[in-house]
């Protein structure tokens, strides 16, 4: 992904490989729905507001997707 000067670098999620690892932004110049960027490693972006990232922070916290990730052996 193309660094932009308004887009600030919080975290990359594997980081292990020279893949292009999914990478979590915030985008300080973006309107406050967008402003959270998580990229994946082909190229595609979802944009969602601080909130949103809140929701589905405590989600993951809670439990919510545990079902997902032992049900396919990960």
């Amino acid at each position: 992904m193309a660094e932009h000067s308004s887009m600030r670098h919080v975290a990359t999620f594997c980081g292990n490989c020279n893949c292009g690892c999914p990478e979590l932004f915030v985008d300080e110049a973006a309107e406050p729905e967008r402003r959270i960027v998580i990229t994946d490693d082909f190229g595609q972006r979802i944009q969602m507001s601080l909130g949103q990232l809140h929701d589905l922070v405590a989600d993951v916290k809670g439990g919510v997707l545990d079902g997902l990730l032992t049900s396919t052996g990960s």
